[in-house]
């Protein structure tokens, strides 16, 4: 059986594909109000220690956008009633 999101919960997994500080520490997702986001966190130092630094963004489908029909109908489209014959 599959691991199965939940509403209000997310699963973070450490990014070993990291190369530098940019890129987050751990990579997840979360499920927040039926939408589902992308987590990233980053394990940063303050002054009363370490911490996480998280960054939540709505998840995209990887698939290009497809684009919008053209509404033909109101520019460069005879009517039938404008035809002279």
């Amino acid at each position: 059986m599959a691991y199965e999101l939940r509403e209000g919960q997310g699963s973070l997994f450490r990014n070993d594909k990291r190369e530098g500080d940019k890129q987050p520490h751990a990579r997840g997702e979360a499920l927040i109000d039926g939408v589902l986001y992308e987590v990233a966190a980053w394990t940063k130092e303050g002054r009363k220690g370490k911490f996480q630094s998280l960054s939540f963004k709505p998840k995209q489908d990887r698939a290009r956008p497809q684009p919008e029909p053209e509404d033909r109908t109101s520019y460069g489209t005879p009517n039938e009633d404008d035809l002279p014959f």
